[in-house]
């Protein structure tokens, strides 16, 4: 039986440390929780398009475009759009924290951290009304780092929740 090449790089001294992979694993969840974050928020702003479709004719081909769609689209489209924020920094905080095991939370602060800036550029490029605005700067980091606890194993849920129940006794 032949051994991979995976498995002689493991063999040898090229063996990443125990905080050298700690720090890869929270780069690598922090990547992959904004990569599932921004494939949640594409796929719910197509699901958006469809569920409340833009005016005849509109084309958003420019930020003016844009601005004027913004303007005239119902408080229910605006809502999918804040939704959408709000769920891609819960799931994108929970990816983030499950993979980036060694530091969780920072992983998920990331996250939130991240779709908080982009909620900024794009009120600072297209004009939403203030409830938008305000969403997604209040929104993002609280659901990340709410992603984060939820990504939690069980077993630290259950530690914490039995040291909740049984706080020390002080000495006498």
């Amino acid at each position: 039986m032949q051994r991979s090449a995976l498995a002689d790089m493991l063999a040898t001294d090229a063996v990443i440390s125990e905080g050298e992979g700690t720090m890869l694993r929270t780069v690598l969840g922090i990547v992959l929780g904004v990569i599932a974050a921004t494939l949640l928020m594409l796929g719910l702003e197509a699901l958006g398009m469809l569920l409340f479709p833009p005016p005849a004719g509109a084309a958003p081909l420019s930020q003016a475009d844009l601005a004027q769609l913004v303007a005239v689209s119902s408080p229910a489209k605006l809502a999918w759009v804040v939704m959408g924020w709000a769920l891609a920094s819960l799931i994108g905080g929970w990816v983030a924290a499950r993979i980036g095991r060694g530091h969780p939370r920072f992983a998920a602060l990331a996250i939130g951290v991240l779709i908080t800036l982009g909620a900024v550029m794009n009120a600072m490029t297209i004009a939403h009304p203030a409830w938008m605005n305000l969403a997604g700067v209040v929104l993002p980091i609280p659901l990340a780092l709410l992603g984060a606890r939820i990504a939690r194993p069980r077993a630290a849920v259950a530690a914490a929740v039995v040291d909740a129940g049984n706080p020390p006794r002080p000495q006498q």
